[in-house]
């Protein structure tokens, strides 16, 4: 018996072992136990955390002008930060201190990543139309990449950390080797902003969402469109695909969110319920729940199995900027423009911790892998760590 949440951490797991024998020739009896092990240690992982209760661990300061985006990286021993002043601050997640100052766009640094999970590679995307990619532990930059002819809203790392692809207002997203520095693709297709792209998986596949209602699955290898995904009547906020790759979710202006078939464009739900557009959806880890969130102020948890909603997170009283689960998959963080950030129970929508202390909007709001530590950046140009 297996529990919708977690379904690792609550099954059987003589009869998983059962099932994996089953299905895999491989994993003969000898290997049985080994494998009872490896299942008994990942239960405890992901019941660790599931009690934590958050402190403020550090408040920081960190750029002159007002902040864009923050992000951590895989360990949370890390995190960057973009802002107006035309730089990204690399930090010492324990410490509160800065280790490298990233100079040389010469506009706003709006989109920020790691190269999660490695950690060693950050890129950073500029209104100044160009995207840097640079060295975490010499802060030098490696590559300027070079191309857009308008601002750059979005990027992302494919999971083996070979690419780097961004989106831009000028209706494109371009893709870049990260080795040699060159764009592989340019891919065309959209017909307003692009201000959502992201890969699946296994890197073959990238997803773009635009202000033209649109997204697009592009082939990673060829530059192809795969399928449009067509059926939002307004802008797309964001577009993400499952862990697993069989599902994508979007979220709309529209006040919906939609669930697609990953392998074939068709549109398996419209996720309702809201009364203002969807600043974002995303999936847990598994890719069994969908996490919306609303300018209305409030957010959704719905199954991905039964496309149901099964929770309603009320409390915030201002629009949601920011959703997303831990890993454990239990625990869900939003922050908001009424200056909060909350924890919430995945199942039941209750709110669990109010994190309280920014005098402004919280506009990024993120676990760690581990899921004991979260940080927020607000726009009163103030990061803080809660463990």
């Amino acid at each position: 018996m297996t529990c919708p949440a977690l379904p690792i951490s609550c099954t059987d797991v003589t009869a998983l072992v059962g099932e994996i024998r089953r299905a895999e020739p491989l994993i003969t009896a000898s290997l049985s136990d080994l494998v009872r092990r490896l299942i008994q240690r990942l239960q405890e992982k992901l019941r660790q955390h599931s009690d934590h209760t958050f402190y403020l661990f550090k408040l920081l300061r960190v750029h002159i002008l007002p902040l864009t985006n923050v992000a951590l990286n895989k360990s949370g021993s890390r995190f960057i930060t973009g802002s107006y002043d035309r730089t990204c601050k690399v930090w010492d997640s324990l410490s509160g201190e800065p280790l490298h100052t990233l100079h040389g766009h010469g506009n706003v640094v709006y989109a920020i990543a790691f190269n999660n999970p490695y950690g060693d590679k950050i890129a950073t995307g500029s209104f100044d139309k160009t995207c840097k990619l640079w060295s975490v532990e010499a802060g030098t930059c490696y590559h300027t990449f070079r191309g857009h002819t308008a601002e750059i809203m979005c990027l992302s790392f494919n999971p083996q950390s070979t690419l780097l692809v961004t989106g831009s207002v000028d209706t494109t997203a371009k893709l870049w080797d990260i080795q040699n520095g060159e764009e592989v693709l340019t891919l065309t297709g959209h017909s307003a902003e692009v201000v959502s792209v992201s890969f699946n998986t296994s890197g073959d596949r990238i997803i773009s969402g635009s202000l033209d209602y649109t997204v697009v699955v592009w082939d990673t290898r060829t530059g192809r469109k795969v399928y449009t995904l067509i059926g939002h009547c307004a802008e797309i906020s964001s577009a993400a695909f499952s862990w697993g790759r069989s599902m994508i979710v979007t979220g709309s202006v529209d006040s919906t969110s939609m669930l697609w078939d990953a392998t074939n464009g068709k549109c398996l739900a419209v996720l309702t319920g809201h009364n203002d557009g969807i600043v974002q959806s995303s999936f847990d880890y598994t890719g069994k729940l969908i996490a919306a969130a609303s300018a209305d102020g409030t957010a959704r948890i719905f199954s991905a199995v039964t496309r149901k909603c099964i929770a309603k997170l009320e409390g915030h009283e201002g629009a949601i900027s920011q959703i997303s689960f831990n890993p454990q998959g239990n625990r869900v963080l939003t922050g908001s423009s009424d200056s909060t950030a909350r924890i919430w129970d995945a199942q039941t929508g209750q709110c669990l911790q109010v994190l309280e202390g920014h005098r402004d909007e919280i506009f990024s709001c993120a676990f760690n892998y581990e899921g004991n530590m979260i940080i927020t950046g607000s726009r009163d140009n103030t990061c803080r760590i809660w463990r």
